[in-house]
């Protein structure tokens, strides 16, 4: 069948555009649960006192669940329906906000976004793949994937400007409740607009793959977590042996089974394994630093939440606009390159925000921004589309999950990396005597110092200092994450394969 009958039979209808509407509904939401919270952490910190590991606990646990549980997820979606699955999902999403919004304690709130992960975990894979269901043309994929991606980057970007606008007026649970009449419209308008569909597979799922997938990656995110931030002790060595050896023990049992968890022959496709990485690199850094950003915005630059939410728009803009652009862009330069110099673009404006951080204006920081969602919009968008198309129609939704998977960790471990590098650095510039509630973080230091002391300004600079290290780090990483684009992923896109 030739290119010209393919687009000619499976042009979208308006219902199924409409269908995407639903889809990217549901990836803002899970977008903006990631990183919504950080303007609240100083509203939070100020109700719940958490500590400093707390506060991380609580800002990435949420990616913990969803990375640990994708795989899984995706299968089950390729077995009983991603129509069916999304739909529970977000019941169950929406049910967990609830009890986020009124959690008393901070071991509490880490529960309930453990399960908002949970939940998420049901979404995600879903959505992807019934993206690639229901696009058969690939430039209309191409284009629909543009639109889900932007759903993805700019929803993180704007979970701020949602935070900041609720915490104007109502309390820090509030950033959580906002999410139930979106689940709402998610579960109405998806029971009408989306089709069904399954994998070929009815094998049931092997369980033992679907612990050993969780175990290889918690303990191994913990250990390192957990190094970065406190040191070494004995719980490092035991829980990265414990994930390494779950890994191990993970790939291997796949090799063996019949109808595995991840077919690791997905792998061997150039795109597939070279868009993954490139992803979860670029995301790594991306979401490592934003988390912190917000806090940066209110307590060192005295922004008001509202204010702080809407001084990150340029990325949101930015990774939004690429829409219009990406179609001409892959026709022009051809995937590989176009990844590669997307993550090139993202670096140079990491590297920007570096040194914007420490200026008095606010200028820098905006273009800065800008120049970041431009880059890691054009990535995302052409490496989750070279994932779905190197991968069978069959296995759609486990390959989704893999590529979501890789995007979660890829927040999970900016998060806990960036950020123990970040308060590592906070605390090692602080003054030996200061407080422990100042030592804690700087959202503690905002609640027991008066601001015009001498001893608040230290902790600003300090912290300050904090965000511009990982911003350097973070543009590394996306340098790095260029050079693997550049160097694996091929310039031409595989057609997606039919089996």
């Amino acid at each position: 069948m030739t290119q010209t009958t393919v687009t000619s039979t499976h042009r979208a209808t308006p219902r199924e555009w409409a269908a995407l509407g639903v889809l990217t509904l549901a990836v803002v939401l899970l977008a903006i649960d990631g990183t919504v919270l950080a303007l609240a952490v100083p509203a939070l910190t100020a109700d719940l006192a958490p500590t400093a590991t707390q506060v991380l606990w609580i800002g990435d646990v949420y990616s913990f669940a969803l990375a640990g549980l994708l795989v899984t997820m995706g299968n089950v979606a390729d077995r009983i329906g991603r129509k069916r699955l999304l739909l529970i999902g977000s019941v169950a999403f929406g049910i967990a906000s609830a009890g986020a919004a009124f959690a008393p304690s901070p071991e509490a709130l880490i529960a309930a976004r453990a399960l908002l992960g949970i939940a998420g975990a049901t979404l995600m894979p879903s959505t992807l793949s019934l993206v690639r269901g229901i696009f058969r043309d690939p430039r209309q994929r191409t284009r629909a994937i543009a639109v889900w991606s932007a759903g993805a980057t700019g929803g993180a970007a704007a979970g701020p400007l949602v935070g900041g606008a609720l915490l104007e007026h109502f309390w820090w649970g509030s950033v959580f409740l906002i999410n139930i009449p979106v689940i709402v419209v998610i579960v109405v308008a998806g029971a009408v607009l989306l089709p069904e569909s399954k994998g070929g597979g009815r094998t049931p799922i092997d369980l033992l793959s679907a612990v050993l997938s969780v175990a290889a990656i918690v303990p191994v995110v913990y250990a390192v977590k957990h190094l970065v931030g406190h040191g070494a002790n004995w719980t490092v060595p035991v829980t990265a042996v414990v994930g390494i050896g779950a890994g191990w023990w993970f790939v291997r049992r796949q090799r063996r089974l019949t109808t595995p968890l991840i077919d690791l022959q997905l792998f061997r496709i150039p795109a597939f394994s070279g868009a993954v990485v490139a992803n979860s690199l670029s995301v790594f850094a991306l979401t490592g630093l934003l988390f912190f950003f917000s806090q940066y915005l209110q307590l060192v630059r005295g922004f008001s939440p509202l204010l702080a939410g809407a001084a990150e728009l340029p990325a949101t803009v930015a990774s939004i606009a690429v829409i219009a652009v990406i179609g001409l862009l892959t026709r022009r330069v051809g995937p590989g390159r176009s990844i590669g110099l997307g993550l090139a673009v993202a670096a140079v404006g990491m590297a920007g925000l570096a040194f914007a951080e420490g200026l008095p204006t606010y200028v820098g920081i905006a273009i800065a921004l800008a120049v970041v969602g431009l880059g890691v919009g054009v990535s995302m968008t052409l490496a989750t589309d070279a994932v779905v198309a190197a991968a069978p129609r069959e296995r759609a939704g486990a390959a989704s999950a893999i590529s979501e998977t890789g995007y979660e960790l890829g927040v999970a471990m900016g998060i806990a990396v960036l950020g123990s590098l970040q308060t590592a650095f906070y605390r090692a510039n602080l003054d030996a005597g200061a407080p422990d509630r100042v030592r804690e973080s700087l959202a503690g230091a905002a609640q027991v110092l008066d601001p015009s002391s001498p001893t608040f300004a230290q902790a600003q600079h300090a912290f300050t200092g904090g965000m511009q290290l990982a911003s350097v780090c973070a543009a590394v990483l996306l340098a790095v994450a260029s050079v693997v684009a550049l160097r694996v992923i091929p310039n031409r896109q595989d057609g997606p394969r039919e089996h």
